[in-house]
């Protein structure tokens, strides 16, 4: 049975975006990067919000993939795998290199996404989507939960766990990602 994976990368005061989503402020690196095509590499699904899809979607399909083998195997991998974006109103244009993405109404995310995780031999995986993880963490759909913790204080921003959401977390180890200064936290959610 496949299990649902999220992997966040957060400032140590909640923030997994700074004001008006920017993202520059956290530290994402080379080892950032490792981590991800890690994670990646065990996964078969990508599970997107509508905000997170675009820009993976403007992203990856374009990345030089001459120069760095990380970035090439991530973009090599994005491009496999099956998409599928949780929105009402998203609609994925047909001249998109990512075309085939599944967009999958609010009302039937948990039931597709349980059906996924029966079906799936390899796991599936969201990258950011604090607005789809943080529904998934309440309604018990998360197994294992990657929390990278930056060094930098942002201030303000979009919180990584929304007001109210509770669920149990096991942790399964931590370490630091090789030259850098992220805490990598590694959770099980089914720990009841």
């Amino acid at each position: 049975m496949a299990k649902l994976v999220v992997s966040i990368l957060s400032s140590l005061d909640n923030y997994c975006a700074g004001p008006g989503g920017r993202l520059d402020g956290l530290p994402m690196g080379p080892a950032f990067g490792v981590h991800n095509l890690d994670l990646m590499r065990s996964a078969g699904t990508l599970l997107f919000g509508a905000v997170t899809f675009p820009m993976f979607e403007g992203y990856w399909p374009n990345v030089d993939r001459g120069s760095d083998p990380v970035q090439r195997e991530i973009a090599e991998r994005c491009d496999a795998s099956r998409k599928l974006i949780v929105s009402d109103s998203f609609v994925v244009a047909q001249s998109s290199p990512w075309a085939d993405a599944e967009v999958v109404k609010r009302s039937s995310a948990h039931q597709r996404i349980a059906a996924l995780k029966t079906q799936a031999g390899d796991d599936l995986l969201i990258f950011g989507s604090h607005v789809l993880f943080n529904d998934l963490l309440r309604h018990g759909l998360v197994d294992e939960f990657h929390l990278l913790v930056g060094n930098v204080v942002l201030g303000g921003g979009v919180p990584t766990f929304e007001p109210g959401v509770t669920a149990p977390f096991r942790l399964l180890g931590q370490r630091r990602l090789p030259d850098s200064d992220i805490a990598a936290l590694h959770y099980d959610c089914r720990a009841g």
